[in-house]
């Protein structure tokens, strides 16, 4: 039995509500259906258009997007239809047949430098995975396809996977003027095949070292709760758009020591290692005065 979880989305059209989930039920292909002839290569579309209201069914990715007749009103069917959706897909319900042609969607991807000059962000214009992941060697890369294919080059050193893009972490032996292109457009072909990006059991590995973690959370003194929390909210969105993570290790309480694991684009850079340190000091040492005397910043 599969473990899909259904998540509702507001669209800025009010009759469109867009069903999320936890995992990819199309390998990066956009399908749209417009009434149930059209969708006779998709059975979860079919049984959608049983519901008198639906009117149109668009799948993509990791959601389903559904647009309704002026009948009913969302807050009246939306949950209920969210209840099907997951119970059919955690039944192993067919997305799409084999057979089923894709609407064509161009991939584009581009390149993105970053503040470490070892890293470049490879950015996509479509979602390609829904957790993070970061892989620094072959062996660890066994959870994800696209990763284990990048370290068949020889100059890629660490590969960093979320949301839309990936970033790229290269050893001193090549420069980015001769890789970039030929890594770019590998990335935009292996989207566009359809090839998948993370195996299906990856999401639900992470969430159960996710758990753990939640359970650890649970078990530390209230300053490293603090700390953490101040990460999450201040720290970590700034450094995810430069391409890299940040991930609490430990707090000391008798020397007011804290330790920091960067990843991604953030691990091993020369200026965003001092950076990121001193101002993450200097952060906590402002809104935790007298708990934090230094923040150590540790390279993935």
């Amino acid at each position: 039995m599969s473990n899909f979880k259904v998540s509702i989305k507001e669209t800025s059209n009010d009759s469109i509500v867009k069903f999320e989930l936890n995992q990819f039920i199309t390998q990066h292909q956009s399908f749209e259906f417009n009434n149930i002839d059209e969708a006779k290569g998709s059975p979860l579309a079919q049984q959608l258009f049983y519901l008198p209201f639906v009117k149109k069914v668009y799948i993509s990715g990791n959601f389903i997007a559904v647009e309704r007749y002026s009948i009913v009103e969302w807050t009246d069917v939306q949950d209920e239809m969210a209840e099907q959706i997951e119970a059919y897909l955690n039944d192993n319900g067919i997305v799409m047949e084999e057979s089923a042609a894709p609407k064509k969607v161009p991939v584009t991807v581009y390149a993105e430098s970053t503040p470490n000059p070892a890293v470049i962000k490879f950015v996509a214009n479509k979602k390609i995975v829904t957790a993070l992941f970061e892989f620094t060697s072959i062996d660890e890369a066994k959870l994800s396809p696209l990763a284990t294919e990048l370290f068949h080059f020889p100059f890629v050193k660490s590969v960093f996977l979320d949301e839309n893009y990936v970033s790229i972490t290269k050893y001193d032996i090549a420069e980015w003027d001769g890789i970039t292109l030929e890594l770019r457009e590998f990335i935009r072909s292996y989207i566009e095949d359809g090839k998948e990006v993370v195996l299906p059991e990856a999401v639900e590995t992470l969430k159960k070292s996710t758990e753990h973690v939640d359970t650890h959370f649970d078990t530390l003194d209230d300053t490293s709760k603090e700390i953490i929390n101040i990460l999450e909210e201040y720290v970590k969105p700034a450094v995810a758009s430069d391409g890299g993570n940040i991930q609490f290790i430990s707090y000391d309480e008798e020397t007011k020591n804290v330790s920091v694991l960067l990843q991604g684009a953030c691990s091993g850079c020369p200026s965003s290692t001092y950076t990121l340190k001193s101002g993450i000091e200097n952060m906590l040492k402002e809104m935790l005065p007298g708990k934090v005397a230094m923040v150590e910043a540790i390279n993935g």
